[in-house]
């Protein structure tokens, strides 16, 4: 079942094009990969995908629905329900703990959550980050911020999980964590997961991948 339909998309910077029509199904419940290099547009495909950005040109449908045929309200909780991010920066709060940037997406929506409170704190026990959890950011080391962030992005149960160079900044223990967290977890929670990188070794770990060259497939 094609979850998100990616048809003709172009996107545009001050007349210069970073995506020249593209066209890309992802299937529910898969995985993917997005290649290429600094520049050739991966991630800014990946933040229409996730609704962070418009097309300039052509169209993206999540379930058969149009993300032009949004508002910016809908976009929002589009983004705030549907999809979790991971980035290469983690983007945590530093006047907050970790638990209260974890819980933030949730308050953000406003609806009660009765099971996440534990859902958090089983994940955190898996992540190996329950002694993080009242900590604020600056007192965490690089790996343990990105395995908040991922705690972050999977507390609401995406159904879309998109990932931006989400082990850019880890040495190799912590990359090869990151990455069979994330694939085990996208399993469980039977979330679309798509990263982007550069990295071959990164890459590798997945079965489907797509290449980008100056805003193109190849």
């Amino acid at each position: 079942m094609s979850l998100v339909k990616v048809e003709n998309v172009y996107k545009s910077f001050n007349n210069a094009h970073a995506l020249s029509g593209i066209s890309l199904n992802l299937e529910a419940n898969e995985k993917y990969v997005i290649q290429g290099t600094s520049g050739s547009g991966k991630s800014t495909l990946l933040y229409l995908i996730g609704g962070l950005d418009r097309p300039t040109k052509g169209s993206i449908s999540i379930e058969d629905k149009s993300l032009a045929d949004f508002d910016d309200e809908s976009l929002a909780l589009y983004r705030n329900i549907y999809v979790g991010f991971v980035f290469q920066f983690h983007f945590l709060l530093p006047s907050m703990n970790c638990l209260d940037n974890i819980f933030l997406p949730s308050k953000i929506n406003g609806e009660k959550h009765p099971d996440l409170a534990k859902r958090v704190s089983d994940l955190a026990e898996r992540l190996r980050i329950t002694h993080c959890l009242k900590k604020y950011p600056f007192e965490l080391s690089g790996g343990e911020q990105q395995r908040v962030n991922i705690l972050r992005a999977l507390s609401m149960k995406p159904k879309l999980l998109l990932c931006d160079e989400p082990t850019g900044n880890l040495d190799i223990e912590n990359t090869n964590i990151v990455i069979k967290l994330l694939t085990e977890l996208s399993n469980e929670f039977k979330s679309t997961l798509v990263v982007v990188t550069h990295n071959d070794k990164v890459a590798s770990s997945f079965g489907k991948s797509f290449q980008i060259a100056d805003g193109k497939l190849v």
